[in-house]
């Protein structure tokens, strides 16, 4: 199994009540900022990544949030140029793995392309590509993105990126919402024909149909209860790829699980209490809920799936103001010793077929010297045992460098082309 460091930055000094006095952590009046917090909690953010690097994590996960306090990264990219250079300098054979770039909301998809290739060139073709079709709020609030036009210009765009990588020739697209007369990014990815390439979702139907089809991985994100929603969101992903007659590989799915761990479960609690349900309650927990469903975001096949039953979304009702108790029980956190927390990992893990885990250990408004030591001893106790989970199963969407073991070759296309000469 693949054990990551997944990180956001936040913002970490919100007062008491901000959740109940502002309309959402997407909306945020600068007014309330202190900028020498901000600078700090960027600073932190990758000293605390790079310590993840150094201790022995297999990858580094980080996410794009456009206009939002709850995560400062407009473009991950930046941040994914900046780890790949200094993980190249120190030989530190990491995933440098961003978990999106929002493709649903994108209007310039080549450079996009271009970004990413880049990123695969100063590692030396240890990339991980993320591509979530995006927040509705994010895409069409912040970016002007009519609803009805998110999962479109999501499918379209990802076939651009994906021919853009693969082609060695320069070529026409004639797509719905892009047309370039000469496709031709310099530089190309050095994985060819493509680096490993996830989707990130919340377990649309649709979104795994890509994921089968394209040979791509899919993450789940462990919010809103991973024991209320996991049964449901796991089962879907490994009934579909059971009736598309796909090898039940474990590596092929992961999970984004918010993780603590102390020397004993009272410490861990004592410790993570607090900062746990201000992620939750302020953080992503404060968005509102009609800036996340916004009517016509939700194709056909995924409101199928909500209308048969809801609970896709588990305690999602509940954010703002739920309980540290709460999100422990329903495992929207995992908390506890080095004994509990990689015994629970681990059962989740096997429970599901996941054979990937991205371990959210900094956030909301943890102070850097905590998240520091949460990281370390995550390093030295826990990442050893989980590695050995599933290690008998290739890895075929991790970057051959690695240790992955890609199936595609450059004479077998990638994808099909949607919309591209």
């Amino acid at each position: 199994m693949k054990v990551s460091a997944f990180a956001q930055v936040a913002y970490r000094k919100f007062a008491d009540g901000f959740e109940k006095q502002n309309d959402s952590s997407v909306t945020t009046p600068w007014s309330l900022v202190d900028p020498t917090e901000v600078r700090a909690a960027y600073k932190d953010y990758l000293d605390g990544l790079m310590l993840a690097a150094r201790s022995g994590f297999d990858g580094l996960v980080f996410t794009e949030h456009g206009q939002a306090s709850y995560d400062m990264m407009a473009n991950p990219s930046l941040v994914a140029s900046a780890l790949a250079y200094a993980t190249e300098s120190e030989g530190l054979n990491v995933a440098i793995y961003p978990a999106g770039r929002s493709l649903g909301k994108s209007r310039e998809p080549l450079r996009v392309a271009e970004e990413y290739a880049m990123i695969d060139n100063i590692c030396g073709g240890r990339l991980v590509a993320g591509f979530p079709v995006g927040l509705m709020y994010d895409a069409s609030i912040n970016n002007g993105v009519p609803p009805i036009e998110i999962r479109g210009r999501f499918d379209e765009n990802l076939a651009l990126v994906l021919k853009a990588w693969r082609e060695n020739d320069a070529f026409m697209f004639n797509g719905k919402f892009s047309q370039f007369e000469c496709v031709n990014i310099w530089p190309r990815p050095q994985q060819r024909p493509r680096p490993p390439v996830w989707l990130t979702g919340t377990g649309n139907p649709a979104t795994m149909q890509v994921v089968f089809d394209q040979d791509f991985g899919f993450n789940y994100l462990s919010w809103f209860g991973t024991k209320i929603t996991g049964p449901r969101i796991f089962g879907r992903f490994w009934e579909m790829a059971g009736k598309l007659g796909k090898p039940l590989n474990p590596h092929q799915l992961g999970i984004l699980q918010v993780a603590c761990v102390a020397a004993t479960d009272a410490e861990a609690e004592r410790k993570y209490k607090k900062h746990i349900e201000y992620l939750f309650n302020r953080g992503p927990g404060a968005i509102a809920g009609e800036k996340l469903a916004i009517p016509g975001g939700i194709g056909l096949q995924g409101l199928h799936a909500l209308m048969r039953d809801p609970s896709d979304f588990g305690i999602a009702h509940e954010l703002r103001s739920v309980s540290y108790a709460k999100l422990v029980d329903v495992g929207s956190v995992i908390v506890g010793s080095v004994a509990t927390v990689t015994e629970q990992l681990t059962e989740l893990a096997k429970t599901h077929r996941i054979g990937n885990l991205h371990l959210m250990m900094q956030f909301g408004s943890m102070p850097r010297e905590l998240a520091m030591e949460n990281i370390s001893l995550f390093g030295k106790e826990v990442v050893p045992k989980l590695k050995n989970v599933w290690k008998d199963e290739p890895h075929h969407w991790w970057p051959e460098r690695l240790g992955g073991r890609p199936r595609y070759s450059a004479t077998q296309p990638a994808a099909r082309a949607m919309g591209g000469a």
